[in-house]
């Protein structure tokens, strides 16, 4: 049972591992394509990419996606349509966010979710322990001292990223709500093709997709769609069959900490001493709030 446990930490830490240094191939990514182009490539790909996993998944019976009532292509469409716009909503601001920021920052603001989320249960009338509220005013400073200068201004792209967390949160509670109704699976493979479409329809409208810029920024874009979303998701689901529930949550928020290494590695970022407090101490906040939320 032991090695169960550690196996599906070091699935959970490589799953955050992906996910952290996808914010440096989604900055990459940008010097060839525009955000909502690039967003569009990556979610239609992370779609497809689910395809295998679907139908490997059923033909074994497996439990993973077991379970959820049978629904007409009517509810799938409104299911996967509503998620797939707060999807849409959460991954076109932290694209066009990382125009404006670094992939360090954009992680650690959009690591957010992980404070939000509790919090908004909490507005919705449920009942939110002592941690999250710690978790919370911790990691509103540092995201204070991250984003806010001196001169009590914040930059356009942290702007974005901050409101982005907040409808990765929403997404977050729709998916809670709608797995429980329909395969898991098949709702993201929905979602993740709505998003891909409104990113795509919004990109003919801002920007002027050429296939060229798409196959100039092909690394990047396969990261994103095969890496970030068809490995990294099937690794979670495959982990969380066995993890404990809190090891899950706080192994997987160390996907704020690989991007910010990420993007100092491969990017040159640097970060101030100030904007490492701030990180600190939002980190500390997530992991506050998850901690004694599991306790």
């Amino acid at each position: 049972m032991k090695s169960q446990l550690i196996k599906s930490d070091v699935l959970l830490l490589i799953t955050g591992l992906i996910w952290g240094f996808a914010f440096v191939a989604q900055r990459i990514g940008m010097d060839y394509v525009g955000p909502f182009t690039f967003n569009g490539a990556r979610f239609a790909l992370g779609s497809l990419s689910l395809i295998p996993l679907l139908l490997v998944t059923r033909r074994k019976g497996s439990g993973v996606v077991s379970g959820g009532e049978k629904i007409g292509p009517g509810k799938l469409v409104f299911f996967g349509g509503i998620t797939g716009l707060a999807l849409f909503m959460g991954a076109s601001l932290q694209q066009v966010g990382l125009v404006y920021t670094t992939a360090g920052k954009a992680g650690f603001i959009t690591g957010l979710y992980v404070v939000i989320v509790p919090v908004l249960w909490f507005i919705r009338g449920r009942r939110s322990g002592s941690g999250t509220w710690v978790g919370a005013v911790l990691a509103a400073f540092g995201l204070y001292l991250l984003s806010v200068s001196g001169d009590f201004t914040i930059q356009y792209g942290d702007l974005l990223e901050i409101i982005g967390a907040f409808f990765w949160a929403i997404h977050i509670l729709l998916i809670d709500h709608f797995s429980k109704r329909i395969n898991p699976i098949v709702l993201s493979l929905v979602q993740f093709a709505f998003c891909s479409v409104l990113s795509l329809l919004t990109a003919s409208i801002f920007e002027t997709i050429a296939w060229q810029g798409i196959l100039d920024a092909g690394i990047p874009i396969l990261y994103g769609g095969l890496g970030s979303v068809g490995i990294a998701y099937t690794l979670q689901v495959v982990a969380q069959r066995k993890a404990h529930p809190a090891h899950a949550a706080i192994i997987l928020s160390l996907e704020s900490v690989f991007a910010a290494v990420g993007g100092w590695l491969l990017l040159n970022e640097y970060l101030s001493t100030r904007s490492k407090i701030g990180c600190a101490l939002m980190f500390i906040g997530m992991l506050f709030s998850q901690l004694k939320k599991k306790a």
